[in-house]
């Protein structure tokens, strides 16, 4: 313990200096602000800022960086709750429930919620990052093939909770999602799958493109003819805070949501998608009023927030610890150190304690800062919605086109998110849920990856997923998971064919 405290005064010695306190206002002011804008995200903003790191001292790079990953966290929820447009694949969940709200005029308590339950997951993820990064990155390295394998098939099928009440139609959103996410050259023979000879899907499909194609241009095209239903809000204080009841829902879904975050954030490749899906499966499966998600519950935008920002920290374990990166944002954070002689490891919170430990400290200062610059926005935010539709919608489908543009510069992405605009129409009109599919379509690459690789590791032994002892507990899980919602559909139609047999009526 005083080893952490004489650890924690380093931090702080190097993250209160001026120049770390600049670059840290600067990271996250600029990552909120990208996270806003749709389909932009950190990731290019961090690329275009990569080249400026070889002119500045690396701990002060990385703390910048850093907080341009993270507020970007922030940010894109803003656009999920105000627009339906998720700026970054995870955000898409926040729209479940967090669009709903601002429908009904809930716009501010959603967004204050937010950054509370964002502060909050961040907070859990750095304590577990000052106190255990050397056992969390232990515990991160027994995950193997097969373990990665089993979470990600416990993922997907919890993810089946999401989509409303037809477990069926989920469990097929899942399968077209797995479906869609192999498109492109396979990683291991080399060969072109379900190309059909098109060049721009050659490296798979884009999921930027997937992600405000089914959520933010189905959003559009349904509501573009309908009268205007948002009710706008007068900007007071007292108007933003949530209710009594409201917070007490609230507080439970945090604390799950967090852990949740936490965990996937210490696996290598699992990262926040993985987290606010389980998160908020999770807490609809707990809810004692399931069927409130999706018409704007309060716990089904603080659960995955709070595992959204819980993962944006603790995903710097094993990217600093073990040189692992979580995701692409974690690779180029790798890059950066690289470029400054750095090499990511096991060494590296010895032999670079001033960055490692200076880095810890500055998450708590950034997050403070977005708290800070969120919260007094929030009214501005919340007067988007006083836009008439006319002219808010063409705003938002040029902001579509520019940031899925901008990701690969490629105007056949353009093409594929008016393709997915479609789609997600026509699911819309057939009560299909988008959320299912896009995990699926995330977790795809990954999990045909670790499945294939556990096989060849075990020489084609399938008791591989059950004679590791925690692969064996995910596989467990799954097939409790999908005995539970089958249990649920033969309930409800067992109950339906008695209503019929008394002549009641259904429902």
């Amino acid at each position: 313990m005083t080893d952490l405290f004489a650890n924690l005064a380093l931090g702080a010695d190097v993250a209160l200096s001026w120049s770390a306190l600049l670059y840290c206002l600067l990271g996250v002011t600029l990552g909120m602000i990208v996270g806003v804008l749709p389909g932009v995200g950190p990731l290019p903003a961090i690329a275009m800022l990569l080249p400026i790191t070889f002119y500045i001292d690396p701990t002060e790079a990385i703390i910048m960086l850093a907080g341009i990953y993270y507020g970007g966290q922030y940010g894109a929820s803003t656009a999920s709750i105000l627009l339906n447009l998720p700026g970054t694949p995870p955000a898409a969940v926040t729209c479940l429930d967090g669009y709903p709200m601002a429908k009904q005029g809930r716009a501010g308590q959603a967004l204050f919620m937010t950054a509370i339950a964002s502060l909050i997951g961040s907070l859990f993820g750095i304590v577990l990052v000052a106190a255990f990064a050397p056992v969390l990155a232990r515990f991160a390295l027994e995950f193997g093939a097969a373990e990665y394998f089993s979470l990600i098939l416990f993922a997907l099928l919890g993810s089946a909770a999401i989509g409303g009440d037809s477990f069926f139609r989920s469990i097929s959103m899942v399968i077209v999602g797995l479906i869609l996410g192999i498109v492109g050259q396979d990683v291991t023979s080399g060969q072109f799958r379900f190309v059909f000879g098109i060049p721009g899907i050659a490296d798979g499909l884009s999921i930027v493109a997937v992600a405000m194609g089914i959520f933010g241009v189905a959003e559009v095209m349904a509501t573009a003819h309908q009268k205007r239903d948002m009710k706008p809000e007068s900007f007071r204080f007292r108007k933003m805070l949530p209710s009594r009841d409201e917070l007490r829902r609230s507080w439970p879904a945090i604390g799950r949501g967090s852990g949740v975050g936490a965990i996937c954030g210490t696996l290598p490749g699992a990262g926040a998608s993985m987290a606010v899906f389980i998160a908020y499966a999770l807490e609809k499966r707990v809810s004692r009023r399931p069927e409130a998600f999706g018409q704007g519950a309060i716990e089904g935008v603080t659960a995955p927030e709070s595992a959204n920002n819980a993962t944006a920290q603790t995903a710097f374990i094993p990217t600093l610890t073990l040189g692992v990166p979580g995701d692409a944002v974690m690779a180029v954070m790798i890059g950066a150190l690289m470029i400054h002689g750095i090499n990511p490891g096991p060494g590296l919170v010895s032999e670079q304690p001033q960055m490692f430990w200076g880095l810890v400290v500055s998450f708590v200062i950034g997050n403070a800062i977005l708290v800070i610059l969120n919260i007094p926005l929030v009214g501005i935010w919340t007067r988007l919605l006083q836009i008439p539709y006319s002219t808010l919608y063409p705003i938002i489908l040029v902001l579509v086109c520019i940031g899925v543009y901008s990701i690969n510069s490629s105007v056949f992405d353009i093409f594929l998110v008016i393709l997915f605009g479609i789609v997600g129409y026509g699911m819309k009109l057939l009560r299909f849920p988008p959320a299912p599919l896009l995990l699926g379509f995330i977790l795809s690459p990954m999990m045909e990856e670790n499945f294939r690789r556990a096989l060849l590791l075990s020489r084609g032994d399938w008791s591989t997923f059950v004679t590791r002892p925690i692969s064996a507990t995910f596989v467990g899980l799954s097939v409790a998971v999908l005995l539970f919602s089958a249990g649920q559909v033969l309930l409800k139609l067992r109950r339906r064919d008695w209503a019929r047999h008394r002549g009641a009526p259904e429902g």
